[in-house]
Order: C-alpha cells, then sequence, then structure tokens
C-alpha cells in the first residue's frame, strides 16, 4: 500500500483529497501547510507528496525545493494539486522539482489514475 502526505491548507480540501485516496487503497497522512508537511516528512517516509501552491507559512513551491534537499526525498514523486494554471507557475514547479500539476477542482478518478501512473 503506496503512502501519501497530502498538503492543503483547506481543511475540506484535505478531506476531499483524504477521502478520496482512502476509497482507492492509499494510506494518507496530512499537513495544513508546507511547513508542517516538511516536519513530518522528515520525521516519516511517503511513496508520494501531493501539495497545494498557495499556503500559510511555506508554500507549496518552497515545499519541494525543501523535499528534493532531503536525501530521501530526491526521487519520490511530487504533484502540485492546485487552483494555480499559469503557465509560468507551471514552469516555477516544475524547475523546483515537481513531478507534476493536476488543476483543481479535480475529477475523482483521474486523479487517483494520475498517482497510479507516477507511482509506477
Amino acid at each position: 500500500m503506496s503512502v501519501v502526505l497530502t498538503v492543503d491548507d483547506s481543511p475540506s480540501m484535505r478531506e476531499l483529497v483524504k477521502s478520496t485516496l482512502l476509497r482507492a487503497g492509499f494510506e494518507v497522512r496530512q499537513a495544513e501547510d508546507g511547513a508542517s508537511a516538511l516536519d513530518i516528512a522528515r520525521r516519516e517516509s511517503f511513496d508520494l507528496v501531493l501539495a497545494d501552491v498557495n499556503m500559510p507559512n511555506m508554500d507549496g513551491i518552497s515545499l519541494i525545493r525543501a523535499l528534493r534537499a532531503e536525501p530521501n526525498y530526491r526521487h519520490t514523486p511530487i504533484l502540485m494539486l492546485t487552483t494555480e494554471s499559469l503557465p509560468e507557475r507551471k514552469r516555477e514547479g516544475k524547475a523546483a522539482g515537481a513531478t507534476g500539476w493536476i488543476v483543481k477542482p479535480f475529477d475523482p478518478d483521474q486523479l487517483v489514475a494520475t498517482l497510479h501512473r507516477v507511482l509506477r
């Protein structure tokens, strides 16, 4: 079973993502911002990180950079799940080390299919 860390400052979005992933058989841990996600990621191991871009304390792009600096997360898939769809933000995410970019609102089946594809 793959373990996913989901990061979003919106409690309702965290719950929606969590329920979607649990139904698909993933194990899920949650964080409300990049700073708490980084703290959790340093203590635990995850197969994939799914993070929002716009969050307080540490945004998603900064989280990617920090995770990529950690030896355990150099090759871990990191997907952005965000309302941000501007090409320059996507380029910034890719430059920081994002594996992929999913725009909200998301289709639950498509999200699960993307995670399975990236984890193969």
